[in-house]
């Protein structure tokens, strides 16, 4: 048993002989066709076959919940089961719920039948561009894969959703080299639907090619000082996602930590920043059209002109805190750009960094962080001076966003993100 309708009708069947009245549950099946290279050469095809289940129910208020990739009646009985002993151990509590009845939909993205050829010879043709034009790199591994999967979500409230999803993803391990030169481990990624634009013009790839050939000569940067940091778009997504931790989610508003608690409607960031997650995005490919508690996916404003307009809010959450759920749980990502070319940010920087990602603690409760600037280069009188190593940056999360210099006219797009460059000021960099 393992047609995905079949599992699904066979869920509920289970779920109703059981005798529950509140529940959810979600069935996939995902063909994955990878190519794996090692230093550019090929050196693994295959295809990889995978189905899951997950189920959730509420008996008495009480919740629980269990997943499995057994799609045999032994097996969907057992997740049934699991979730049921799930439930009746674990606490009541009213806010547990299921989402109301919506609209039966069906959602088709992305290309289902797999241009396999073309996509090789795309890559091939990334790989010597690489060597043509970055000889200093080394392609340590690049993993390519054409993933469609074929889902659908149902609930006793009576939605009925059913997903077609299908893309192509590149991710690329690097490292660069020159004699006794060596560099650290970067990593570039990309999803995408069509294959018409070079790999090598998709996403961040080509910068990061660059950044790493041009650390091979990074330096210690000497000192301390304040300045301003160029944060790239992937560095950026870091930083947002620190940000939705410290602030919108969840568990910081329910357990009243977040510093915005109350501040819904207020301007909490730069008047530059407009921050929103998207359920429909021709630039995303990695669109989620059902939330996480089985809703359909909304465009959702998350910050507007530095005002911040909703949190990030399951159905849970939203009902033990009294507030709105949030009709999307997905990472596609998009900040508005600026009016300020990249060229010119760099040219405005008395001293800084350009900071192309960050590794440190979690920041506290406060928003104070500290941690490594990785891929980083130093700045002076609008100059790039070259590649720093054992760099610091820290600061205040939140000053970071109320701080904004510049965001450029570029955005750059993963694929699953759509964002520009920042630059911040009165951020800490320290050297040795």
């Amino acid at each position: 048993m393992n047609d995905v309708k079949t599992v699904s009708d066979r869920l509920e069947a289970l779920l109703r002989e059981k005798g529950v009245s509140l529940y959810e549950h979600s069935e996939a099946q995902t063909e994955k066709r990878e190519l794996n290279t090692e230093k550019a050469d090929f050196t693994l095809y295959r295809t990889i076959f995978s189905g899951s289940v997950s189920v959730s129910v509420i008996m008495d208020g009480k919740k629980g919940s269990a997943s499995g990739n057994d799609l045999t009646e032994d097996g969907l009985k057992k997740v049934v089961e699991d979730a049921i002993t799930g439930a009746l151990s674990s606490m009541p509590d009213e806010a547990n719920a299921i989402a109301e009845k919506q609209e039966p939909e069906t959602f088709h993205a992305g290309p289902w039948d797999a241009d396999m050829p073309r996509f090789y010879t795309c890559l091939t043709t990334l790989f010597d561009t690489i060597r043509q034009e970055y000889p200093q790199v080394n392609l340590l591994q690049a993993i390519a894969d054409h993933t469609r999967m074929h889902r659908i979500y149902r609930n006793s409230s009576g939605t009925c959703f059913e997903q077609f999803d299908a893309a192509y993803h590149v991710g690329l391990e690097m490292s660069g080299s020159d004699g006794e030169k060596n560099t650290g481990i970067d990593y570039a990624g990309i999803s995408l639907h069509e294959l018409d634009t070079p790999l090598m013009e998709r996403g961040s790839i080509r910068a990061h090619l660059e950044a790493t050939e041009k650390s091979l000569h990074a330096v210690a940067l000497p000192g301390k000082f304040e300045g301003t940091v160029i944060f790239t778009p992937d560095c950026l997504g870091s930083f947002l996602d620190m940000l939705a931790s410290n602030y919108l989610t969840g568990s910081v508003i329910m357990e009243g930590t977040s510093q915005w608690l109350n501040r819904l409607d207020e301007k909490v960031a730069n008047e530059k920043i407009s921050i929103a997650l998207k359920a429909e995005d021709p630039r995303i490919v990695e669109l989620s059209p059902i939330t996480g508690d089985g809703y359909r996916a909304e465009n959702v404003t998350i910050m507007e002109k530095g005002v911040l307009k909703s949190f990030l809010l399951g159905l849970y959450a939203a009902r033990k805190t009294g507030r709105t759920v949030t009709r999307n749980s997905g990472s596609a990502l998009v900040m508005e750009a600026g009016d300020t070319p990249l060229a010119q940010m760099i040219a405005s920087v008395k001293k800084g960094l350009i900071v192309g990602g960050f590794s440190g603690g979690h920041p506290g409760a406060n928003g104070e962080f500290s941690g490594v600037a990785k891929n980083s280069f130093l700045i002076e009188d609008g100059k790039i001076l070259g590649a720093v190593t054992e760099t610091m940056i820290n600061g205040n999360l939140e000053k970071v966003f109320q701080d904004v210099v510049a965001l450029s006219s570029e955005q750059i797009c993963d694929g699953n993100t759509v964002l520009p460059y920042m630059a911040s000021k009165g951020i800490v960099i320290s050297g040795k």
